[in-house]
């Protein structure tokens, strides 16, 4: 699914020396790279604070301690994303209320917010997923009207550009109160292990989550806030300098990848390639298909059989898994999301693939439906 030895190996100089260079200062936490690598993603993404911490998970989790949110308080979200957007709302004793996805793009449906809304609201946490984002504009405005805070979870779409209607385009991640993103290894932007990072334009809430971070500290032993200690390490911090320079090349890559697949599988029967929505440019961390719910695992087995990997990014609905039972939910509540699960399929997407590559994986998906 992913060549990160393969991309390694055209920046290794460029990494290896920023690797030494840690080495050689010793300065493994909180060292100049970790405030360097901030200073430079935040010019990237034009957003004024960027507090780096030690996961994606952990990023969500700070933004919510940052808005101070209490036990009860209600934060309205997808079922169709990876377990971390949820998971983070019960451990602060939160509760997630669920609205379902549009079918074409897989992302938070607006229109669905009124009726999850009740007098415990207090937050929307919508999920740019695979690579685009969710209708910011739209999201915002209720919001707004409704006096709740928003948190981006962009863990797939770092570097997306979301396209306002009447006004500049901004950076996925730096629309709402906070957004957060992961630097796991396989996304966009990864680290050599585990990392995050929040983003906020509001001076207050990137103090109190620089503090958050870093045991609730802000003046050495003097603890202003209950925090955690998650922070990036200054070896993750200083291979994402050097990744970063790539990024947008990275995101190029994918792009002319995702155009290869949609030429090639755009007029097959039966399956249903990405659509990108009109307010936002399209990344790629994944390439998901929809294939019909009785042919996916055959296709699935076929690719496997022919030497190419592929994923169900999700298969059970995070309302039907059993840890969140509690809630209430029931299959047949959410039916887009739950369709979606026995539909996707995700194709081989990075920065590493050829055309010959390409060519075979596609031919491949070809013969499977003429078969």
């Amino acid at each position: 699914m992913v060549d990160l030895h393969g991309q390694y190996l055209k920046i290794k100089d460029e990494v290896d020396s920023a690797i030494q260079r840690v080495i050689d200062s010793t300065a493994f936490i909180r060292g100049e790279d970790v405030g360097k690598f901030q200073d430079e993603l935040s010019s990237y993404l034009g957003v004024k604070h960027c507090i780096a911490c030690g996961n994606g998970t952990d990023a969500l989790q700070v933004a919510m301690m940052a808005l101070e949110l209490q036990p009860g308080d209600e934060v309205i979200t997808t079922p169709f994303t990876f377990i971390a957007t949820v998971e983070v709302i019960r451990l602060l004793g939160l509760k997630p209320v669920f609205v379902d996805v549009r079918p074409d793009t897989f992302n938070l449906d607006p229109e669905q917010l009124e009726q999850a809304l009740s007098e415990r609201t207090r937050a929307i946490v919508p999920v740019h997923l695979f690579g685009q984002c969710a209708d910011m504009e739209s999201i915002m405005e209720f919001a707004r009207i409704n006096g709740l805070y928003v948190i981006e979870d962009n863990a797939q779409a770092l570097g997306a550009d979301f396209l306002q209607a009447n006004g500049p385009k901004q950076k996925a991640g730096t629309i709402g109160h906070l957004g957060c993103t992961s630097f796991f290894p396989s996304k966009n932007l990864g680290a050599f292990g585990d990392g995050g990072a929040l983003f906020t334009n509001d001076d207050s809430l990137g103090l109190r989550a620089a503090s958050l971070v870093n045991h609730g500290m802000q003046k050495r032993y003097h603890y202003d806030h209950v925090g955690v200690n998650s922070r990036l390490d200054t070896l993750q911090a200083a291979i994402l300098r050097v990744k970063l320079q790539h990024l947008d090349d990275y995101h190029r890559l994918r792009q002319e990848a995702a155009a290869w697949y949609d030429t090639s599988l755009s007029e097959i029967e039966g399956l249903q390639i990405p659509v990108r929505s009109p307010f936002t440019t399209h990344i790629f961390h994944q390439y998901t298909v929809q294939v019909q719910a009785s042919r996916r695992g055959a296709l699935k087995q076929w690719l496997m059989e022919k030497g190419i990997p592929s994923q169900v990014y999700y298969p059970v609905p995070l309302h039907l898994q059993r840890a969140y039972a509690d809630l209430g939910y029931r299959k047949g509540d959410l039916p887009v999301s739950e369709e979606l699960c026995s539909k996707v399929l995700s194709l081989p997407m990075h920065t590493e693939m050829e055309q010959v590559q390409l060519r075979y994986i596609s031919d491949q998906v070809q013969q499977f439906f003429k078969a």
